[in-house]
């Protein structure tokens, strides 16, 4: 099981003090080899949190990156090589919230492909909006943006799918339990292979009843993740 803290725009140095209570906890917990913990900080945080977490099993990954795989007049940004090169293993590509200001299919397609050439692994993000659901246009949608993301894309080996409805994202709400594990089937049927993860208000409360949905791999989550007592709440409710 595949847990994934996107800190999103979240941290300062000392901010990487609570991963402590993570470590601790993780070094004990009997089901650890069960378990992948994955931090992806902002870009600033990267380094020094690999450097904390290097006698540790949890690993670190990035959340976004340029398409162009080779250094250019790209003010403020970061591609892949970069990334690893300060200690990223995974990049999370296709969030909706960077959707949402103008990342296209094609883009995201390029980053894919640049990630994985720099053998980063891939965190692949898909999911609808309120009004496709309402237009029960649902499976449409993912099906094109796993057929336009993946374009040209041979090996899917390095890549999760982490299926992220956008109506659901810091709004509280989550698919109803049939919904989400039909389009969970649906997504792994399409895709032959990958590993599926659930994002989207993913919190000590409702993973109680996500983790009877027996087909997800695991989960992208978002805010309850800088809280380390509610990241060890969720890791542990998961099990119990």
């Amino acid at each position: 099981m595949y847990f994934i803290a996107n800190w999103k725009m979240f941290g300062v140095l000392n901010s990487l003090n609570s991963l402590h209570k993570v470590m601790n906890f993780f070094k004990s917990f009997k089901k650890k080899k069960s378990v992948k913990i994955i931090y992806c900080p902002p870009n600033t945080l990267i380094r020094p949190m690999t450097k904390r977490l290097l006698k540790s099993t949890i690993e670190v990954g990035a959340q976004n990156c340029h398409e162009n795989d080779s250094y250019g007049a790209f003010t403020g940004s970061v591609n892949s090589s970069m990334l690893k090169s300060v200690g990223a293993k995974y990049v999370i590509i296709g969030h909706s919230e960077n959707r949402q200001f103008g990342e296209t299919n094609r883009m995201i397609n390029l980053k894919i492909k640049s990630a994985l050439k720099s053998n980063l692994k891939v965190i692949f993000c898909i999911g609808e909006t309120l009004q496709e659901k309402r237009k029960k246009i649902t499976k449409k949608v993912l099906s094109k943006q796993i057929k336009l993301g993946l374009n040209k894309i041979k090996d899917n080996r390095n890549i999760l799918i982490a299926y992220e409805p956008v109506w659901s994202i810091g709004t509280g709400l989550i698919p109803k339990p049939k919904d989400l594990f039909d389009t969970v089937y649906f997504i792994k049927k399409r895709m032959k292979s990958n590993k599926v993860l659930y994002g989207g208000s993913v919190n000590p409360k409702n993973i109680n009843q996500l983790k009877f949905i027996t087909n997800i791999d695991g989960y992208l989550i978002g805010g309850a993740s800088q809280d380390p007592k509610k990241f060890i709440d969720i890791i542990k409710k998961s099990y119990n």
